[in-house]
């Protein structure tokens, strides 16, 4: 649901509880059976695939009209051999498990739910929150492929209609997903092409590989070189970790050898380095898998880029530094700390390793018949990226603060080293090794922060028009998981977060929406 009212209903769970009615699968059987003789049987599951075991995606997508299922299937079923991954299911022989193509009927993997109707006519907001809450209480079949389409034919605040993907992450990323999404959608404009994406960046390579010099010449050539030199700084100095080092007072560690704890920064956290107790996080890192709510809320695109430009930054540095504004505001109200105090938080900020990170190269590449050369699959690396909690008289003060950091993160090799060093624990000491890493980046972190670039205009998907995007994920330990997702000219902030630990959640909304108002208002009087 969209709280953009901030209703009080959004903030307290019903006493009634939700009243879910499905259809019965049939079991498994032929349908679902892998064969051994296909070119995909031997593709072994990737390390990062194998530490996704308890993480799932969940995207709900708002759709403008009611559901029409005989014309969503037969999209589905003639775009599906596009994406290999969606047809197969994971299989280990000789303690390796691998990839194995399957028959796959799209009707399988469709669920129309029946709800309480005295429940939906008094809030249908709320009852598709509900259901999308329910989600991670309801197993799935892993003798079918990892996916499923939940559809909700009913009309909400937003939508005629709602759908709601569920999606074993071990499938692959959100570039994956929203690559195989965008190539089963068209545009409203002209059905006959594929929708329009924004402007390919610039980077053709690695987010922390310096850009060649465009102009010949001594001076950009000693630039570029000196480029590489900032890289390697960058990587060593101590930064985040050594304030951190000099808080705590960690017992033999002097602040003269924390520089070196910047490269050393991944293996700390795992090993001992814990954010703070705050009310962000729990207290008890054993619960993984929280039971969570989904909300989401939508800003102007055209306003981010209107502070991006005023204050000549990117795009996330405006969103970095808007979710440090909003959790700011939500702190200090809540804990009645010091408006002087200053706190520092850690998020896990995944980071798309692939060398060519525009999705409409994707998508283009798919369309052409060569979806084999797409990079599908887990291509993630992670950098922690600091928030800072304080409040400043001048709102602008969080975007360049958030400018000056991931500046210094992406003149970094910190995102090769944290992936690196995951793979090379797997390969060394096992699944159950990674999978320790895996849970203690997360459980010694407070927040995970992501961002999605989606079309530059309306679509039509699967024959649907398309209203609004909101993905998110859920089987991490974090109690805040914040994802913001582009859709035309809009920009869904998505919240998913650990209903104890935020029972206001509705509130937290507001302060994303108050945060930015004040940002944008201060970036007009420059």
């Amino acid at each position: 649901m969209d709280a953009s009212n901030g209703s009080s209903s959004a903030a307290a769970p019903r006493s009634r509880p939700l009243s879910i009615r499905t259809k019965p699968r049939a079991p498994a059987a032929d349908t679902d059976k892998w064969t051994a003789d296909d070119s995909t049987a031997e593709e072994p599951v990737s390390p990062t695939a194998r530490l996704m075991e308890p993480v799932y995606i969940v995207v709900t997508i708002g759709l403008g009209s009611p559901l029409d299922l005989p014309v969503f299937t037969a999209h589905m079923t003639s775009g599906l051999p596009r994406y290999s991954r969606f047809q197969s299911i994971q299989v280990t022989e000789d303690g390796k498990p691998r990839w194995a193509r399957v028959k796959v009927k799209v009707e399988d993997h469709i669920v129309v739910p029946t709800l309480d109707p005295v429940a939906v006519a008094a809030n249908p907001d709320q009852s598709v929150e509900d259901y999308v809450a329910s989600l991670f209480t309801l197993p799935m079949d892993r003798s079918r492929p990892l996916w499923e389409f939940h559809f909700l034919d009913f009309p909400s605040s937003e939508a005629t209609s709602t759908a709601v993907i569920r999606v074993h992450h071990s499938l692959g990323d959100g570039m994956s997903l929203m690559t195989l999404l965008m190539s089963s959608a068209s545009s409203a404009a002209d059905p006959t092409r594929l929708p329009a994406m924004p402007k390919q960046p610039e980077r053709t390579g690695a987010i922390y590989a310096p850009q060649r010099p465009r102009f010949s010449g001594i001076m950009p050539f000693l630039a570029w070189v000196c480029s590489y030199f900032v890289l390697a700084w960058n990587t060593m100095r101590a930064n985040v970790v050594s304030r951190i080092i000099r808080k705590k007072a960690i017992a033999g560690y002097s602040p003269a050898i924390a520089g070196y704890f910047k490269l050393c920064a991944f293996i700390a956290t795992i090993m001992f380095l814990r954010d703070p107790h705050t009310l962000f996080k729990r207290s008890d890192d054993t619960v993984f898998n929280p039971p969570r709510r989904f909300v989401h809320r939508s800003l102007s695109l055209d306003d981010v880029k209107f502070i991006k430009n005023a204050i000549n930054c990117t795009v996330n540095d405006v969103l970095v530094g808007v979710t440090s504004a909003a959790l700011s505001r939500y702190y200090f109200r809540k804990s009645g700390n010091s408006n002087s105090d200053k706190i520092l938080l850690r998020s896990v900020l995944p980071v798309n390793l692939r060398s060519t990170p525009s999705l409409q190269t994707n998508v283009n590449m798919i369309e052409s018949g060569k979806s084999d050369d797409v990079a599908w699959g887990n291509q993630l690396g992670y950098i922690i990226l600091p928030f800072h909690l304080a409040m400043h008289d001048d709102p602008l003060a969080y975007i360049r603060k958030a400018k000056k950091t991931l500046d210094r993160k992406k003149s970094s090799l910190e995102v090769v080293f944290t992936c690196k060093m995951s793979e090379l624990f797997l390969k060394m000491f096992g699944v159950k090794a990674g999978a320790f890493i895996f849970r203690r980046m997360f459980a010694n972190t407070t927040i995970s922060f992501t961002s999605m670039i989606g079309p530059a205009e309306q679509t039509n998907w699967c024959g649907h028009p398309v209203v609004f995007i909101a993905p998110s994920v859920y089987g991490v330990p974090q109690a805040l998981i914040m994802h913001y997702q582009s859709y035309g000219s809009t920009i869904k902030v998505i919240l998913s977060v650990d209903k104890e630990i935020f029972p206001d959640y509705s509130q937290l909304l507001d302060d994303f929406a108050d945060s930015f108002r004040c940002i944008k208002d201060a970036a007009s009087k420059i």
